[in-house]
């Protein structure tokens, strides 16, 4: 993941900004309306403006069920946190920043595997039904944007050994890295522009 975030910091400072607007070490708190803070893996702060914010997480087996569960829940009450605390004027006349989520998965039998629901009331929606874990993190990284939670979304999968040598893939085109990364340039240089003198 530290490669990952390392390239959205170069496009970053590509699209225009200075290295000094990107915070990915240190200074990652950001207020929120729920809890009194939490700490982001990728901020970008130009001007006293939050501009961008990047959640980055991962999965590795053996306990897909709960960590799923866990995820989902995280994913959802942080974006939730951070609207409901830009809402409330947290983050001093900020334009609405760029919320971005990136999620990398084991590759592994398992988190390819068909898994039941139990539906003992009512029927859970028919993308879920006999959906892998695999395919139920596509879903939702899908989701999140659709809803707009999230600006952009990318997820990849990865053997267990290949992540340390960017070994991955993109099971969806839609929620590619390049995808979510022209995302945040277009964002990025677009503020950019408007710092520079005409």
């Amino acid at each position: 993941m530290d490669g990952f975030v390392r390239v959205l910091c170069e496009l970053i400072v590509r699209a225009g900004l200075p290295d000094a607007c990107v915070f990915r070490d240190r200074a990652l708190e950001l207020p929120g309306y729920f809890r009194p803070t939490k700490q982001w893996d990728l901020l970008v702060v130009a001007d006293g403006k939050l501009l961008a914010v990047l959640e980055l997480k991962s999965q590795v087996g053996p306990s897909f069920g709960n960590n799923f569960n866990n995820r989902t829940e995280e994913a959802m009450g942080s974006a939730l946190d951070l609207w409901t605390a830009y809402r409330e004027g947290a983050f001093a006349g900020s334009p609405r920043p760029w919320l971005g989520y990136v999620f990398l998965l084991e590759d592994c039998a398992k988190a390819r595997s068909p898994v039941n629901v139990q539906e003992p009331h009512f029927p859970v929606f028919p993308e879920f039904r006999d959906a892998s874990y695999m395919k139920r993190y596509e879903v939702f990284c899908r989701k999140l944007v659709l809803e707009r939670h999230y600006e952009a979304a990318a997820f990849l999968a990865s053997p267990a050994g290949a992540g340390q040598v960017g070994g991955h893939i993109e099971p969806a085109a839609d929620l590619s890295f390049r995808t979510l990364a022209a995302s945040l340039m277009g964002r990025m240089a677009a503020y950019a522009a408007t710092r520079r003198p005409v």
